[in-house]
């Protein structure tokens, strides 16, 4: 066993030099995501909805649709699973993601690491089809690192999302990190991405909420 000491101190003394890590994670907890998920949240990286790097998502995908009715509140859970500063938002798509808005715009800075992220636009207040923007915003204070693993499981985030009083066969909503601080990542930018399939139900006691693409029943 002595001869593998040194061995050992030399893959200690590595790890201890490498840089902070600046992956981020979290799953989507509720609604249920579109897709299974690890125990991290993977696979996320790549916009608008997640995924596997080739779009072959047949063997992962969960066939669940949350039903909701137009002109409510919808539970939004999230659980960062390695932490990360930065913030989410809320969109929705209703015949297509391609409707989704593109990854928040990013405030770039270059370091001796590389192009890194400051801090995103927040749109405020929402538009079309963003539902929320700059939730459960975390930055870091005095000399706190901008991403850790924890130790334990993080306690989740939560937030009631208002739907709007539309009808809708099978909408998108996406749930997207925001990380400042970030390295540039070549599937997903600054943005880490989850979505979970809907069905919107208008409320006929309230009137439809304009704005919004009517339902063709072709999301894709």
């Amino acid at each position: 066993m002595k001869r593998h000491l040194p061995v050992l101190f030399a893959l200690a003394v590595a790890l201890v030099m490498l840089p902070v890590g600046t992956d981020a994670h979290f799953k989507l907890m509720e609604p249920t995501s579109w897709i299974q998920m690890n125990d991290l949240g993977d696979p996320q990286k790549i916009g608008p909805c997640g995924g596997n790097p080739d779009g072959d998502n047949a063997d992962i995908l969960t066939g669940v649709v949350t039903e909701v009715t137009g002109g409510s509140k919808l539970h939004l859970k999230v659980q960062e699973t390695i932490f990360h500063s930065g913030h989410y938002r809320v969109a929705l798509s209703v015949n297509s993601r391609r409707e989704l808005p593109a990854d928040p715009t990013a405030v770039e800075k270059y370091t001796e690491r590389g192009l890194y992220s400051v801090w995103g636009v927040i749109q405020s207040p929402p538009q079309i089809p963003v539902l929320a923007d700059g939730l459960f915003r975390h930055y870091p204070e005095g000399d706190q690192r901008a991403s850790f693993r924890p130790e334990t499981p993080m306690d989740p985030w939560e937030a009631d999302i208002s739907i709007p009083n539309i009808n809708c066969e099978k909408c998108t909503l996406q749930v997207i990190q925001f990380m400042a601080d970030h390295v540039y990542n070549r599937h997903g930018g600054y943005s880490y991405h989850q979505c979970a399939d809907l069905k919107i139900t208008a409320d006929p006691s309230k009137p439809i909420d304009e704005g919004w693409p009517t339902d063709m029943t072709t999301n894709d």
